[in-house]
């Protein structure tokens, strides 16, 4: 377009919820399935915002048999009078209208989650049908939509002189979204935590596409229910979480903390509701006021034995912490639509002050406890020192410093990363079938001795010490441990843009997996977020006939083909339980090569869910362990042993 043609008919104005169909993933986050469960959260947030005014106490959420869903408060109910400046219902004007809604003053709510006022109304935008009902005043008000746009009247009926609330039900639109498919498991997760958040709220989440599957979620002991439910499969330091709330300035500040026996720690940060997932704010003012609290006490107490001359910092005090932070404020400023940053720079300063007094009393009052928490964080001190040291031998040992690459590592030609994949295969039979049937260009083979450390029991020293996991780190060029720290893991020094693992489609296989990707998730987490790590699919079998040979990939494949074949004779069937039992070209063709390979992306969809589901399969205590494979034996239907 050259200048004379940059005119005003250039210029697109999108009217109404245009906007919001045009360029959904900058309301919703994404057009995949985040983005689709993400309208059932905005519209629960609504009626979650009527809890905490103090108006609803139960909240239900149905998935129906179409993937509609309808969620039902006993709220207020959405106004339906008649707004004059806009000419139309209330009700109209919060469903079709950008930042419309009672939550830009305090009048209607003190504290809402909602705060850009898109929710509700960018659901509407994004479903090809949706229908509200709102039940106040003895009636019945209903108005039907189409994609963002009324296709009734406001209707008025009578007969409801008993209920009161909203309904919404909403059909996503398939034009719009990758999948249109609800998870029930997603839907729960975030429901069951907005139960722990909110004491005391009734939410039930039922599923019409399967016979009587429900979840009914209500927790009295709020946060410290919350923190049970997480340390689930851990062992508690002390006997009850560390509960303290507090409304200071117009904020309301509660906490929940309790230390286990595990090395890792994990801190939950949510603001009005909403899980901050990178932190912010509150967070910040949590940490400083630990730190400065638990250290004061190990020093007036004289906790801290001379000789070990070892200096005590923030992540000291936080090894094996379980924590949630949740504050509830009038005018929130988060980062974006997806609001994962709390930006309110006030808030610090008074969680800060709130943690300080609450803790410090708490430590005062209860010096037992007070004592078991300094002597871990004492020894998480002088673990991480010895941290230190091994990545210093380890650096000198392997020429870190100078770029060195581990001797078995076979590497790429390729120097972009963005280009580059690395290959993590399980012993040296595999790996050379690997490195054989490799494209040298951009493909590094890495293999590894056995079963690496199983890093949910072992403190970071041992960590830092195992050879395999030296490699690792080696190879991937990031660096290891707090990325705050000088010599901390740092993603753009990332050498290879996909991780693949590529282990035995058997059980050892699936050990050698999982052992991996606890390493991943507890200690280079940024790989699993930068979405860096990939699962190889290698076939479980070669099904041949005459010259025809399929490779299959799983059971029902399996069976499949079988059915088509029925007519076919001679069918042999080989049943692969090691990569090494593929020939270099066989391997290349079904597991390695782009053009014909099958790749699962690691994502963490869920923290919370996935600390849980780690510390069970690797942690310590048995008991959750055995519950999880009875639980689970009957979905088992190849094991080898």
């Amino acid at each position: 377009m050259n200048d004379q043609q940059y005119t005003a008919s250039s210029i697109t104005a999108l009217k109404g919820l245009d906007a919001v169909r045009k360029r959904p993933a900058m309301y919703i986050g994404s057009t995949g399935s985040p983005g689709l469960h993400h309208l059932v959260y905005e519209v629960v947030d609504n009626s979650i915002d009527e809890a905490l005014a103090g108006y609803c106490t139960r909240v239900d959420v149905t998935i129906h048999p179409d993937n509609s869903v309808s969620v039902v408060d006993d709220g207020r109910g959405i106004p339906v009078d008649y707004h004059a400046e806009e000419k139309m219902s209330a009700l109209q004007l919060v469903l079709t209208t950008l930042h419309a809604g009672g939550k830009f003053n305090n009048s209607a709510y003190k504290v809402s989650g909602g705060l850009h006022g898109v929710g509700v109304s960018c659901v509407n935008a994004l479903s090809v049908s949706m229908t509200a009902e709102v039940f106040r005043d003895g009636n019945v008000y209903s108005m039907e939509f189409c994609r963002g746009l009324a296709v009734t009247e406001l209707k008025t009926t009578s007969g409801a002189a008993d209920k009161r609330g909203t309904k919404i039900t909403f059909k996503p639109d398939p034009t719009i979204f990758e999948t249109v498919e609800y998870s029930f498991d997603i839907l729960s997760k975030r429901l069951r935590e907005l139960a722990f958040l909110n004491k005391g709220i009734i939410i039930n989440v039922a599923d019409e596409r399967v016979d009587g599957k429900s979840h009914e979620f209500c927790y009295p002991g709020g946060l410290s229910s919350f923190i049970t439910y997480l340390d689930e499969n851990k062992t508690p330091l002390h006997p009850a979480p560390i509960c303290f709330s507090q409304m200071r300035e117009g904020v309301e500040v509660e906490i929940a903390m309790q230390y286990n026996d595990s090395y890792n720690e994990n801190i939950f940060s949510f603001a009005n509701n909403i899980n901050t997932v990178d932190g912010g704010t509150h967070l910040s003012g949590f940490k400083t006021a630990l730190t400065r609290t638990v250290n004061s006490y190990i020093e007036a107490n004289n906790l801290l034995n001379k000789n070990n001359k070892v200096e005590i910092k923030g992540e000291d005090l936080r090894e094996g912490l379980t924590a949630v932070i949740s504050v509830k404020l009038p005018n929130p400023q988060f980062e974006g639509q997806t609001k994962g940053k709390l930006g309110n720079s006030e808030i610090a300063g008074i969680v800060n002050t709130s943690v300080g007094e609450m803790l410090g009393t708490f430590l005062a009052e209860n010096p037992a406890v007070a004592k078991k928490i300094a002597e871990k964080c004492v020894n998480s001190a002088i673990a991480r020192e010895a941290a230190r040291k091994a990545r210093m031998l380890a650096r000198r040992k392997n020429g870190m410093e100078s770029a060195g690459l581990p001797d078995k590592l076979a590497d790429c030609q390729e120097r972009d990363p963005s280009k580059c994949e690395i290959f993590l295969v399980e012993g040296d039979s595999a790996g050379g079938s690997a490195k054989m049937g490799r494209d040298r260009t951009f493909q590094a083979i890495l293999p590894l001795k056995g079963k690496i450390l199983n890093v949910e029991k072992a403190r970071i020293d041992k960590i830092i010490s195992h050879e395999e996991i030296q490699v690792m780190v080696q190879a991937f060029g990031t660096g290891f441990g707090k990325s705050e720290d000088d010599d901390g893991f740092k993603i753009e020094k990332l050498r290879y843009g996909k991780i693949i693992i590529m282990t035995d489609a058997d059980v050892d296989g699936a050990h050698i997996r999982t052992l991996l990707l606890t390493f991943l998730f507890r200690h280079m987490p940024g790989l699993v977020e930068n979405g860096n790590v990939y699962i190889a699919q290698p076939p479980l079998y070669k099904l041949k006939s005459g010259r025809e040979e399929r490779y299959v990939y799983s059971d029902n494949e399996k069976e499949s083909v079988l059915q088509d074949w029925a007519e076919k004779k001679n069918i042999v069937i080989q049943r692969y339980k090691g990569l090494g039992e593929m020939n270099p070209d066989q391997l290349a063709e079904t597991t390695m090569n782009p053009d014909s390979r099958t790749l699962l992306q690691v994502k963490l969809e869920d923290t919370i869910e996935a600390d849980r589901i780690f510390t069970m399969l690797m942690g310590e205590e048995v008991e959750p362990r055995r519950r999880f494979i009875e639980d689970n034996a009957e979905k088992v239907k190849n094991l080898d042993i």
